[in-house]
């Protein structure tokens, strides 16, 4: 089952978002008819939060209201994305069951009163879980309005509990098969923490110092399993009685609690939860690179944007609104990179309650607003979008993107703690390669990845044999690999790797080891002899056939290499020993795209000008332009644009167009 099958269903792309009524009133329905109607809604995302509605005692269920509510949806010509509302156990349920409320490391034991408020480990919250999952699915799983499963929501919440400890040492006995092998993996010689049963492995709960890197490593490996698991069972369930394709929003990047590799493997349709996390150019920036990942997670598959707020830009301690044209370039920034349609969190902003000023498709204001008005603009543009569905996006470049190197880089006591934020890597990896006009994909080291001319690995501290091999063979085969500072340090163990970082394959392919690692400090900036300038980190390098492209200027590093390229095979492996400030990184990613052959999908185009182009299997294809800027920029040649159903010469500031045939 894939998107195509929803696409189908509903004609076109998807447009809506979260719909609540249970929150209002029959005159607010009888409105929420009309404005879906102007606003060309054709996808509502319904029960996501109604569990104590749809069961308010323990297996007695109503389903009255929800009937009504999809009958009408069905009526006014709206499909349903029906939700199991698992991410929000209703007060009953935690008042039956305390042992399924969550435990912190600290040993704290949360009540009752926000979302998430549950055990994924606890016997009585699985059950729970599947038991509503497979009612819902009895009762509409053949409903004619019903077009999508969406499971629970955001899944990624922790616990700590001895629910959790049973389940964690069940996982590890699989995974290691005796305790010597746990006792070796984890390393626990040290600090005498050799277990001798199993009763005594506990989850990394609060202690008195460091925790054991394999223990926190594993816990988050079998967090993610049980996440997985979970979602399995619900999905099971559904498709018991239900033809309909099934998924989970996938939240990027805040909820790394989970392999989002590993669970978007489960889904027949990927879909994602995107917020920019600032504003201007780099919210348009964060759009790309949330977009150009789901679509990876996805196998290169057409996705579906499920949440994104139509005023909310996060940034910091405050929520910010979004710029006039933004909700249009934003979802279409979306959608050019392989969505199927765009969906909002939520329809109608809520009056009351916790996310009572969380922006809304309809906001406080009502209809007669600058923010509904933009709404039905994009309404109508998805609307005249619709044979894009099915098609989706290639690229030629790859950054790097491990599960195990993010949980490996949040472990105690590592040399600094300025390399954890493996998020920021990865999109300042992403944010160059968009500033000069590359669509990109992210990839597993562990991947193949001869398909693709540029990989980047910008924080790959824990590195598995199998992945060490594959970049080898990638830069054997033709390409050019460019792998940065404190890569490789650690194998799937945490063991520390030993005669020299990275792993041995890697060192082969890149023409050099490192000897020493050398933090700096919070505010140290060193120079290299190419003029640029290095922060966070720096190494000692011994070349083994690579060529040295820069140099340390000061200190004991004075003339070493911290910029290298080996020829290895038919391609090039790059590394870099240091985290260059952004002029310098921008220039040398630009040389590393000129000497992989990569070249923009519109040369000359202004920064802040996007171009992708979309591709269906039958030789079809469309190009996405979008234009971030306040200056008005003439295309080399003049196309039909699908949003105004005109030629096109000159992409207006803000604007944005969609050309046939590129």
């Amino acid at each position: 089952m894939t998107t195509r099958s929803i696409t189908d269903r509903l004609g076109g792309l998807a447009f809506g978002g979260d719909y609540n009524p249970e929150q209002w009133d029959e005159p607010v329905w009888q409105e929420d008819d009309e404005l879906m109607r102007r606003a060309r809604v054709n996808l509502a995302t319904v029960g996501v939060f109604s569990w104590a509605l749809l069961e308010p005692e323990e297996g007695r269920f109503d389903f009255a209201w929800l009937d009504a509510h999809i009958e009408r949806l069905h009526a006014n010509g709206v499909a349903v994305d029906l939700a199991t509302p698992t991410a929000s156990p209703p007060p009953w349920f935690t008042l039956a069951h305390p042992d399924a409320l969550p435990v912190t490391p600290q040993g704290a034991r949360l009540t009752h009163g926000s979302r998430d408020t549950y055990c994924l480990t606890a016997p009585a919250y699985r059950r729970a879980a599947r038991r509503i999952a497979s009612v819902l699915a009895q009762r509409y799983g053949d409903h004619p309005a019903l077009a999508l499963w969406h499971v629970h929501n955001e899944y990624g919440t922790l616990c700590h509990c001895d629910h959790t400890a049973a389940a964690f040492r069940v996982w590890l006995r699989a995974r290691h098969g005796s305790l010597d092998a746990l006792n070796e993996a984890w390393g626990t010689a040290f600090w005498s923490q050799h277990y001798t049963s199993w009763e005594q492995v506990l989850p990394p709960r609060a202690s008195q110092w460091h925790k054991n890197p394999g223990q926190a490593l594993d816990f988050r490996r079998f967090w993610s399993a049980e996440i997985v698991a979970a979602h399995r069972e619900q999905r099971d369930a559904i498709r018991a009685h239900s033809d309909r394709p099934v998924t989970t929003n996938l939240m990027l990047p805040a909820y790394q609690n989970v392999d989002l590799w590993a669970l978007a493997g489960e889904l027949d349709v990927v879909t994602s939860d995107q917020y920019p996390a600032a504003p201007g150019l780099d919210a348009a920036a964060g759009v790309a690179a949330h977009a150009d990942r789901t679509r990876s997670l996805g196998g290169g598959r057409p996705w579906l944007l499920m949440e994104q707020g139509t005023n909310t830009v996060y940034d910091g301690d405050r929520i910010l609104g979004k710029e006039p044209g933004e909700i249009m370039r934003h979802s279409l920034g979306h959608i050019a990179r392989g969505s199927e349609g765009a969906l909002f969190f939520q329809w109608r902003q809520s009056r009351a309650g916790a996310e009572s000023w969380h922006s809304a498709m309809v906001p406080h204001a009502g209809p007669d607003s600058r923010i509904f008005r933009e709404v039905t603009q994009l309404g109508e543009a998805v609307a005249r979008l619709g044979e894009l569905a099915g098609s989706t996006v290639t690229a030629s470049v790859a950054v790097l993107d491990s599960p195990d190197a993010w949980w490996a880089l949040g472990v105690d006591g590592l040399p600094s703690s300025r390399l954890g934020d493996y998020h920021g890597e990865l999109v300042r990896a992403h944010r160059a390669l968009w500033d000069a006009g590359c669509t990109v994909d992210f990839a597993r080291p562990e991947h193949e990845l001869a398909r693709y001319r540029l990989v980047v690995a910008p924080a790959l501290f824990l590195l598995s044999d199998e992945g060490a091999e594959s970049l080898r063979r990638f830069v054997d085969g033709g390409g050019t690999l460019l792998v940065q500072h404190a890569s490789g340090y650690v194998d799937d163990r945490m063991h520390a790797r030993l005669g020299g970082y990275p792993a041995a394959p890697l060192r082969e392919a890149l023409g050099m080891r490192v000897e020493e690692y050398r933090p700096l400090r919070e505010d140290e900036r060193i120079v290299l002899s190419d003029g640029s300038q290095g922060t966070v980190w720096s190494e000692l390098l011994r070349t083994e056939g690579a060529e040295t492209l820069a140099a340390y200027t000061h200190g004991m590093l004075t003339g070493g290499p911290a910029l290298t390229r080996h020829r290895f095979g038919s391609g090039h492996g790059w590394y870099l020993s240091t985290r260059l400030d952004d002029v310098g990184y921008a220039a040398l990613v630009g040389r590393l795209l000129a000497e992989a052959g990569v070249e923009p999908q519109v040369p000359d185009l202004p920064p802040g000008v996007e171009a992708v182009t979309r591709r269906s299997p039958d030789g079809r294809s469309w190009r996405v332009l979008l234009n971030h800027t306040a200056e008005p920029v003439p295309l080399p040649e003049a196309a039909h644009d699908l949003l105004t159903d005109a030629p096109v010469r000159v992409l207006p500031a803000g604007g944005c167009a969609v050309l046939r045939g590129h």
